[in-house]
């Protein structure tokens, strides 16, 4: 058994187990708000936002959703991009004892709406820029939208042609019946009653792509979520006079525990970025003195990439870390020679972001890192549930705090998620990986059929489903291809229908993907062949196609 507590890098001062505060999480902005309330706590496009003003709107908004009759365990989708209100309403969601769904705003329509269906939300908040994909739902499925303009929290409009479309954008009317603009809803001024809610109930489910295609909802109850964005705190470690560049989508649980929870249960001041610009991410970090950065490995190659970058003092930044992609070992060394370590960690949403990190003092490249706090890992036979000795390869299995409950309404996918080793139940990442002599984990290869492009994870059935939607496409198989940015890039290997062929090429089925699924995931590739390998039982092999 991997054990952290016997690693002889384990970080100075940190502890082996650390507690959890009994509290909601929403109560960490409450805290945070009474003790540094004339601080900044959001910075956005020049405007700052104190922890006090932050509390009350949070507050103002909860009492809000209580109106519209939203109760203990009711599901809200939040569908925004990185700003003030994704962090307003997220918070305010918890205070009203309900639940956040976190969306993906790039998500087109088919997949919001399978959000939306398979959570039973009774409330979206979404931006102006993502109406029209949430308009198509229903009116007797969605009876009440907020409808926000991130232009609200502007001070001025910025002059940076940088500055993203959607923030610029000036309020919308609609005649809609079911939508109540941002301002209007905090202008009424209501408060929320008492939170009814303890540690064990129910606060977010992220819905994370899945083997069988559709997105599956990952169940987090009010301790596994504070298990890890304190957990970030500690590690990090990050304090009341640290600022936090928030680049990472706060949607996805990176983003979410280190670039906002995390942060604000600190104290912390957080610079909001949100669209990726490598030189004005560098104008940011010189300006507001940046201290912690979390970061894909991709961006980072822009980053050190761009011409501008170097102009700028990036010399206040001292915690630099990040996951979701390996770190290429060139560009390690680069940062190293600026004087950076980045320090690379491990999770998924199903264990709230972080399970592994390397310790900042004995960081290994293109390694997962060693269990955090709580948290004890095992390499196993896939097959036979065998714990596997040092070196050997096989599957990563953990148990902790941070790990979810289950899938929501599904209890088969929840079931095939774990196993009992030792009498103790442990998530099976699906990953495939070893342990070194040292006690640091590093992964191998997959035992999931999955892509894993600029650290997005794209799930290959997911895709084809959605694909299968084209008018022209016979069969699809999704794989992953080699890209020396995204390190990985989705290549879709079609069979279209005769009366087709001549009519349908590469460029027009790329531009209906991108009408139909979010960015991220639309293939880049595109291989015509008359058929697919396909084994005596009749599947596709994808394997085959993959090598």
């Amino acid at each position: 058994m991997a054990n952290s507590k016997d690693n002889r890098y384990w970080p100075p001062g940190l502890p082996f187990n650390l507690t959890i505060p009994a509290t909601p999480v929403s109560y960490n902005l409450e805290v945070s708000a009474a003790r540094f309330g004339a601080k900044s706590c959001l910075l956005f496009y020049g405007t700052s936002i104190t922890y006090s003003q932050l509390h009350s709107e949070v507050k103002r908004l909860a009492g809000w959703l209580q109106q519209r009759g939203v109760r203990k365990g009711d599901r809200i989708i939040l569908n925004l991009q990185n700003s003030p209100q994704f962090v307003i309403a997220y918070y305010a969601i918890l205070r009203a004892d309900a639940i956040v769904v976190p969306v993906n705003p790039m998500n087109r329509s088919q997949e919001f709406h399978h959000i939306f269906q398979d959570s039973g939300a009774r409330l979206v908040i979404t931006g102006q820029d993502t109406w029209e994909v949430v308009s198509g739902v229903p009116d007797d499925s969605l009876h009440h939208v907020l409808l926000v303009t991130y232009a609200d929290y502007l001070d001025r409009v910025p002059s940076d042609p940088t500055t993203p479309d959607f923030i610029r954008q000036c309020r919308r009317e609609l005649d809609d019946p079911r939508v109540t603009h941002w301002n209007d809803a905090l202008a009424l001024n209501l408060q929320p009653g008492a939170s009814v809610v303890d540690p064990t109930d129910h606060s977010v489910i992220v819905y994370t792509s899945g083997t069988t295609g559709a997105p599956k909802g990952a169940l987090h109850n009010h301790r596994s979520l504070m298990s890890t964005l304190v957990g970030a705190a500690a590690w990090s470690p990050m304090q009341q006079d640290d600022v936090v560049l928030a680049v990472l989508p706060l949607f996805h649980v990176t983003g979410m525990q280190w670039c906002m929870n995390a942060p604000l249960y600190a104290g912390a001041t957080i610079v909001i970025m949100p669209r990726w610009n490598a030189t004005e991410a560098a104008r940011l970090i010189a300006e507001h003195r940046v201290t912690c950065w979390n970061v894909i490995s991709t961006m980072l190659v822009d980053f050190l990439n761009s011409e501008d970058v170097c102009s700028y003092d990036l010399s206040s930044v001292r915690k630099l870390g990040g996951g979701g992609a390996a770190m290429p070992a060139a560009l390690a060394k680069r940062l190293e020679d600026r004087g950076l370590i980045y320090a690379e960690g491990y999770g998924l949403t199903e264990t709230m972001a972080q399970t592994h990190i390397n310790p900042r003092a004995h960081a290994k490249r293109q390694c997962l890192g060693i269990p955090v706090s709580d948290v004890e890992s095992l390499v196993i036979d896939p097959q036979t549930l065998r714990e596997l000795p040092q070196g050997e390869v096989g599957e990563i299995v953990s148990r902790g705090p941070q790990i979810f409950e289950g899938y929501w309404n599904n209890p088969q996918a929840t079931a095939a998620a774990f196993v009992e080793i030792g009498g103790e139940r442990y998530f099976r990442t699906g990953d495939l990986g070893r342990i070194d002599e040292d006690g640091y984990f590093f992964i191998v290869d997959r035992l999931k059929r999955m892509i894993n492009a600029s650290g997005f994870k794209v799930w290959p059935a997911e895709v084809e489903a959605i694909m299968y939607g084209h008018p022209a496409i016979k069969e699809v198989c999704v794989v992953a291809a080699k890209d020396p940015y995204r390190g990985e890039t989705v290549k879709a290997v079609v069979v279209l229908r005769p009366e087709l062929r001549r009519s349908t090429g590469e460029e027009a089925i790329i531009a209906w993907a991108r009408e139909h699924m979010a960015a991220y995931k639309v293939p880049r590739l595109i291989s015509f062949v008359d058929t697919l390998p396909r084994s005596g039982t009749g599947k596709i092999l994808w394997r085959v196609l993959q090598e």
